[in-house]
């Protein structure tokens, strides 16, 4: 039911964005995104705060190590140096939005020979003051991307992590 829910949203969010196509100028939202991936794909994760506001959060689905929300630049920037440990590549397919919103839609996709992952993803991302305020990530496969980032992020063994977070912060 979650998940026809998730459809059902970025359905409307694509029939919406795409009246918005008509328009003869280009949103503003869809330029900051546009510069936001070709910084992205200098493969330089520190190069992309310039876009982030002070406040952004990020948003990853699932149930693996890197999902979660990120909050604050130093946390989205410490995600994708994560991300790019896996040889994480996109490629655009959509794009369009508003001043204030902007769907894409594209493939994602690694070759680390660890069951590699090639799905499309959608994101969507709030723009305010000409910043990334927020974005939204879905997974066209959960399990899938689950699975994958399971095989190429391990966790510590519990008494190893429970035993460094013990010593890093006594009581």
């Amino acid at each position: 039911m979650k998940d026809l829910k998730h459809f059902i949203f970025i359905y409307f969010i694509i029939v919406v964005i795409m009246s918005l196509q008509a328009q003869e100028i280009e949103p503003a939202g869809i330029k900051i995104i546009k510069e936001y991936y070709a910084t992205y794909a200098k493969l330089q994760p520190d190069l992309l705060r310039k876009f982030f506001a002070d406040d952004i959060e990020w948003h990853i689905p699932g149930h693996h190590p890197l999902s979660g929300t990120k909050k604050g630049p130093e946390e989205v920037l410490a995600f994708f140096k994560q991300l790019s440990k896996a040889k994480f590549k996109a490629e655009l397919i959509y794009l369009s939005g508003n001043e204030e919103y902007v769907v894409d839609i594209h493939r994602g996709w690694s070759n680390t020979g660890k069951d590699d992952i090639d799905m499309p993803w959608v994101l969507l991302f709030r723009i305010k003051n000409g910043k990334i305020q927020e974005a939204r990530n879905w997974a066209w496969d959960q399990h899938a991307a689950d699975a994958f980032f399971w095989k190429v992020y391990h966790l510590k063994p519990i008494p190893e992590r429970l035993s460094n977070s013990l010593s890093e912060n006594p009581k």
